[in-house]
């Protein structure tokens, strides 16, 4: 490795982001380029840079660095330069200059030492030098942090994300247990902790280390849905994870069992392993379940077959036998079920049931697992529903510094009745929640389809109340007359029942475009994303009304590329449009994107009533509105009127949303469906994911791709299992 000195001549790039810098530095002798990742970047720094001199095919020789330390000047004009850069706040270049005057060689001395002298320099007061002082502090600090994780590889940015948590006793706090940073600084996994470790010197069978691991692993079978894993399998693939024995994964195991860390029981005949949030999760929304199904519930007044009656007069809508039997299940049971395919008629029987209630002065609450579930249901129900979070008040709280909702057993909903849409996609946390909030003798209606994908969160809510059998369920199965005119609603329900669909009927609403090549399937969905839907389905908005679908995030037809070349197309560089570069997207004023991850924290505005609240969450989507480079911020648009602005640090929060995964379009609806069909992992190329896909299309669905691809996916039938308790215990009580 060879070393190099010089000070910052001329900064050509700097990401603030992820720190990479190129940049011209002049020595004594001579003037070049230099190519690596540097934290901050200003003229006049000094550093000696470690790496090799590399040759770019376009801008000749550079010196790519893997490592840099700081020299600090020993000259006035140095001195004043290091001052002025920007380094430490409130300083410019007449102060830096008369700080110099004052003090000149002795001046990083004094600021260090003796910060109260500055007060000698005209300008500064008490509150500024104390200000100077601490900034400089923290530059030496953190240059001397850096410096130490260098040698393991630890990158500037992750160099600063530890500092903010721990600052001065960033060295001590890693060198310690490196592991903890898996819990403390986000980005840092098991395997970057792990690697750190291993640079560190820290032995593969420290206790640290298998606890990590195991907590790591149990998370990835969290992250794939399971509430608990079986603990052989378990044992056995920590340890090929940690390549360890696994007689090693099982001792630790039962200590950290022993201290509440996590879960073992038996359950199903074989020991189990949960994580303790989605034990306790378990057992509460069991014992809730069975509570509200038992409980004494408010008396409806007058007999259940003359409201039924009387609601359809009122409304002109008829009920079917097994319409009417789910409506009465809700009446007359504290906990009820409703589910069934696009077209059976769950919406009207929602209607019917609100009506009913409305008409006997019972109070009642509608909510969705997401803002974009929530909103159809308004529009398609005309009741005002709302996502379960906002139902439920979920709020920051600075004094334990974690989320909670706001309403529990201690101040409890206020309803007669709370009705759950989409309910598939509710995930054994929520659903604690939820079931936490509502006071016995509520009724709770649980509505929606259970033949759609799970939840993207641990668990399996819906599916495992139906086959309980302890919950009153009702399947619906009939496509009304309405429904049957649409080849979206009709060709659901052959792809869930295993047969294939009808396509390109005339004047029909589900059409295969039959392309061989994954190229030729990406240059159709890009042309009929930009010229034939928008000509053909006038009013309809290119950006808004067609949503790409596709069952993976990488590859060619992956979401990740589709989202490039559909922003390519979509909303190309516009002089009269901003972007921001993050990495490696491009975010521009007007694109459509989809929040990652759930932020609990995010403030947002509506400007119709200027209404505030708290929380954006995974799936939701929505528009760029303005991106200003002068505050570091982006304004972002969700659900038409809810405004949230992302500050740039944020960014790596949001993705691009032309082209979503399937998983993430769950209780989503979309006027225009675009979908590849080429050969896909088996494990995403299944059934109920093709169904899932086709039951999002309003107006019309366009599979572009093989013809045979589509028939194998409706033949794979496989559903992987998810590791889930609730049913087992429901029927335990049951059974007691």
């Amino acid at each position: 490795m060879i070393e190099v000195r010089g000070s910052i001549a001329e900064v050509i790039y700097h990401n603030k982001d992820n720190y990479y810098t190129i940049a011209v530095v002049e020595s004594e002798e001579e003037q070049f380029t230099v190519v690596g990742y540097l934290p901050t970047a200003n003229r006049g720094r000094a550093y000696c840079f470690r790496g090799n001199w590399r040759n770019h095919p376009t801008y000749g020789e550079q010196f790519n660095f893997t490592e840099y330390q700081e020299e600090m000047p020993s000259t006035h004009e140095g001195i004043e330069s290091f001052l002025s850069s920007g380094v430490l706040k409130g300083i410019g270049r007449k102060t830096a200059a008369a700080i110099v005057r004052k003090f000149g060689e002795e001046t990083f001395a004094v600021i260090e030492n003796e910060p109260h002298r500055l007060t000698e320099v005209n300008g500064i007061g008490e509150k500024k030098a104390a200000a100077i002082s601490e900034a400089f502090q923290t530059h030496k600090e953190f240059a001397q942090i850096s410096l130490f994780f260098q040698q393991f590889g630890i990158a500037p940015v992750y160099a600063m994300k530890l500092y903010k948590v721990y600052g001065a006793d960033t060295i001590q706090a890693v060198t310690e247990n490196p592991y903890q940073l898996i819990d403390d600084v986000f980005g840092i996994g098991f395997k970057k902790a792990d690697k750190i470790a291993e640079r560190m010197g820290i032995d593969r069978n420290s206790d640290y280390r298998i606890r990590s691991g195991i907590k790591y692993a149990l998370w990835i079978y969290v992250n794939e849905g399971h509430t608990y894993v079986p603990q052989k399998q378990f044992c056995e693939n920590a340890a090929r994870l940690m390549d360890i024995g696994s007689e090693q994964v099982y001792e630790v195991l039962i200590q950290l069992a022993f201290e509440g860390e996590i879960h073992i029981e038996n359950l199903e005949g074989r020991p189990v392993v949960f994580a303790m949030p989605y034990f306790i999760a378990e057992q509460n929304v069991c014992k809730g379940l069975i509570s509200l199904n038992n409980s004494q519930l408010k008396h409806i007044q007058s007999n259940v077959d003359q409201l039924i009656n009387a609601t359809e007069a009122e409304t002109g809508i008829v009920l079917s036998e097994n319409q009417k039997y789910a409506v009465k299940s809700s009446l007359q049971n504290g906990v009820s079920v409703i589910t069934g395919g696009p077209g059976t008629g769950k919406t009207t029987i929602i209607n019917t049931i609100i009506k009913i209630f409305e008409n006997n002065g019972f109070t009642t609450a509608i909510a969705a697992p997401t803002g974009r579930a929530a909103k159809r249901i308004t529009e398609t129900t005309g009741y005002e529903a709302t996502t379960i979070h906002r139902l439920l008040e979920y709020y920051y709280s600075e004094d334990e510094d974690t989320m909670r909702f706001g309403k529990n057993s201690e101040d409890p909903l206020q309803y007669d009745v709370v009705i759950i849409d989409e309910a598939s996609m509710v995930d054994i946390l929520l659903m604690n929640g939820l079931i936490n909030a509502i006071k016995p003798g509520t009724r709770l209606i649980v509505v929606g389809d259970a033949d759609q994908l799970p939840s993207v969160g641990a668990g399996n809510v819906l599916r495992d109340m139906i086959d309980s059998e302890m919950i009153n369920s009702v399947k619906l199965t009939e496509i009304y007359r309405q429904a049957k005119e649409s080849l979206i609603v009709v060709n659901a329900h052959r792809i869930n029942k295993g047969e294939y669909p009808e396509c390109n009927e005339k004047d029909k609403d589900f059409f295969l475009l039959r392309k061989k090549s994954e190229k030729e399937m990406l240059e159709t969905i890009k042309t009929l994303c930009v010229k034939r839907l928008p000509n053909y389905y006038q009013g309809y908005d290119a950006i808004r009304d067609i949503q790409v679908l596709t069952p993976i995030r990488r590859g060619l037809l992956g979401s990740i590329n589709l989202n490039k070349e559909l922003q390519n197309v979509l909303n190309p560089p516009s002089r009269d449009r901003e972007e921001k570069t993050f990495g490696d997207k491009i975010f521009r004023e007007k694109d459509k994107v989809m929040q990652n991850r759930n932020n609990y924290q995010l403030e947002w505005r509506r400007l119709d009533d200027f209404s505030e609240g708290q929380g954006v969450f995974n799936g939701d989507v929505g528009y760029i509105e303005k991106i200003d480079k002068e505050f570091n911020e982006i304004t972002i648009v969700y659900d038409e009127n809810r405004y949230v602005t992302y500050d740039f640090s944020q960014l790596d929060e949001l993705e691009h949303a032309y082209s979503i995964t399937v998983h993430k379009s769950q209780g989503s609806e979309f006027p225009i469906i675009i979908m590849p069909v080429s050969w896909f992992p088996p494990i995403l190329a299944t059934r109920n994911l093709l169904y899932t896909a086709v039951s999002r299309g309003k107006k019309a669905v366009i599979l572009v791709g093989s013809e045979n691809r589509m028939h194998a996916m409706i033949d794979n039938n496989r559903i992987t299992e998810r590791y889930s308790g609730l049913a087992v215990r429901l029927k335990a009580f049951m059974d007691r």
